[in-house]
Order: C-alpha cells, then structure tokens, then sequence
C-alpha cells in the first residue's frame, strides 16, 4: 500500500472536513469563491500579505506548519494539544528508534490559531437555514469572530512550530477539519437513534467508546441546562465553527424553535443565558469530542498502513480494530 506524504494526508483531511461541513459542499463552495474573489480585487501591495493557502483550503484555523516534501509518512504522533514537550517526545522518540514522521495537532497554533476566528462566519448559514435571520445571525457571529480576533491576537502562536523546525518534525494542525467530521457524526447518530427525552441523549452518547472513556475520566456527557426528563424537541448539534458562538445567541434559537443545544463546552455567561431562554444544554465533553473528530480521521489514515501513536489528551479508539474484534 502506498505510503502518504505529509501534504496528502493534509489534503485528504481538507476534503473530508469539506464533505461532513454543515454547510454542505455547495456552501463551502460559494465560501472558496468569495474568497478568490476577494483576492483578485487586492490591490498589489495588499496580496504579498494574503495566504493563498486560503483559496482552496476552506479553513484556516487548520494547516501544515513543517513539512520537508519528501517524507512517507509511517508513523504520526497525534494529540488534542501539541506542546512543546511534544514535538520534543517525538524527538526522542526518532533518536530512541521509533521514528515518528509526523505530529499532527487537533488545536490550532502558529497561523492557523491567529486565523482561528475566520472560520466562524461559516455557523451564519447554519443558523439561516434552522430559521434564525440572517441579519441576526452575522451580527452576532461578527461581534464573536472580533472578541476571538482580540484574545488570540497577543498569542505567542509560533512557540511550538519554531521547535517543530529546529527539531526537523513535520506538524501540522487539523481544527475544524475534524471538528466537522464530529459534528457530522454526532448529528447522524442522534437522528437515528431519534431521543425523546434530554436522558436519552446521553444515553445515546455513552453508546460511543470515547465518551465511556471521559466519563470513567470524570469527564463526560452532562446535563448543564434543563433535566434529563424534558423532551427533547427540535435539537441542534453545536460542535464546528472555531469554538462557542456568542451567548446572544441562544435566545434567538429558542425563538426559532430550537428546544435543545448539543455542544462540547460552554461558559458560565452562555448557560445562563441559555438557562434564561429555557433551553435544554448538553455539554458532550471538549476532550471526547475532539478525540471522536480525531479518531474518525485517524482511523482513515491507519487503514492506509500508517501507525497512530496518541498523545496530548487524545482518547484514540480505533474503530477499525473495533470492526476486526466483531468479526
């Protein structure tokens, strides 16, 4: 089996975050679009600062931050949040004879976390299409993507990809790219298990092996608005867009006709506010979710021969070692 370069494994997970994005492929489409066209109206000047990456890469809060060109990826070292000490395992771990060709990051850092608030104007259209007015949903989801510009900007964002590159490690970051595969994900898995109460949710989610684990970890799935013995109703799966929408708008989702939130985490303002608008929230668990996104990719990636080494908080299941038990 053909081995993957380190650019081929990022490629492929561009176009599975584009097939499982809730805006569906026509919308990502008109996105890559706006985009191009934004960049040929940029004046000469202007363009020697634009990443071109954006023209066919729809998010930009994932991207390739080392990679020498030439490596056959084997063996990746995988985590929820990549460190510096990380990228220093995987050193040792090449010296120590088991070389790691790869360090892939779910969180973003280096450009693709100084660009983390650009992809959220990509919820608009989720919220548009479950009746929310368009005016209402990209006033609110401006004033987040400026409070997310804010606090990301001071970052020290390049920390690690420097070591990454004085080390000679290839890395790169996939943060909405398996974000969109959970939430794809989840969204399929409740509909077919059609719950009727907020309890069922959970029972529903503790089905997945990733959330068994982060509830024996103390972190599971959790009723933080609402009781497990409401109905369900009209649910909506909160899990992509770059991280939480403003708490503006939960109480437009409760006018419109949503009943339930689906989310990783939430904070206190927003759960109140959410509270106040008497909708029911579930936060699945960050870690879990993440790892559920991560490991729907990785399971991809290790069908094609290449060997998973978790680190960084990730709960690695490996569904496809899963589908060889039954058998």
């Amino acid at each position: 089996m053909a081995m993957m370069t380190v650019q081929q494994i990022f490629d492929l997970g561009v176009k599975r975050g584009i097939e499982n994005d809730p805006r569906g492929i026509s919308g990502v489409k008109k996105h890559l679009t706006r985009v191009k066209k934004q960049y040929d109206e940029l004046g000469e000047n202007e363009r020697k600062y634009f990443d071109t990456d954006r023209l066919t890469n729809p998010y930009p809060d994932s991207a390739v931050h080392v990679d020498d060109g030439k490596t056959k990826v084997k063996r990746i070292l995988a985590g929820i949040d990549i460190s510096a000490a990380d990228i220093l395992l995987a050193s040792q771990l090449n010296e120590r004879g088991t070389p790691v060709d790869l360090v892939i990051s779910h969180h973003p850092t280096g450009k693709a976390l100084a660009n983390l608030q650009d992809v959220m104007d990509m919820v608009v259209d989720v919220y548009e299409r479950i009746g929310v007015p368009v005016h209402l949903a990209e006033k609110m989801f401006e004033d987040r993507m400026r409070e997310i510009g804010r606090g990301t900007h001071p970052a020290n964002h390049f920390q690690v990809v420097d070591i990454a590159k004085l080390l000679h490690i290839n890395f790169l970051s996939a943060h909405t790219i398996t974000d969109n595969m959970v939430d794809s994900f989840i969204s399929g898995h409740l509909k077919k298990k059609k719950p009727e109460f907020i309890k069922d949710i959970i029972e529903a989610l503790l089905e997945l092996p990733e959330y068994q684990q982060a509830k024996k970890n103390g972190a599971g799935p959790k009723i933080i608005s609402g009781s497990g013995h409401h109905r369900t109703g009209k649910f909506i799966v909160e899990m992509t867009g770059g991280t939480n929408p403003s708490s503006k708008v939960y109480q437009p989702l409760s006018n419109y006709g949503i009943s339930t939130v689906i989310t990783m985490h939430m904070k206190d303002d927003a759960m109140n506010k959410a509270t106040e608008s008497s909708l029911n929230v579930i936060v699945s668990g960050h870690m879990a979710s993440d790892s559920l996104g991560m490991n729907l990719w990785l399971d991809e990636l290790e069908k094609s021969g290449i060997e998973i080494i978790p680190c960084g908080g990730l709960i690695r299941v490996s569904r496809n070692r899963l589908v060889s038990k039954k058998k």
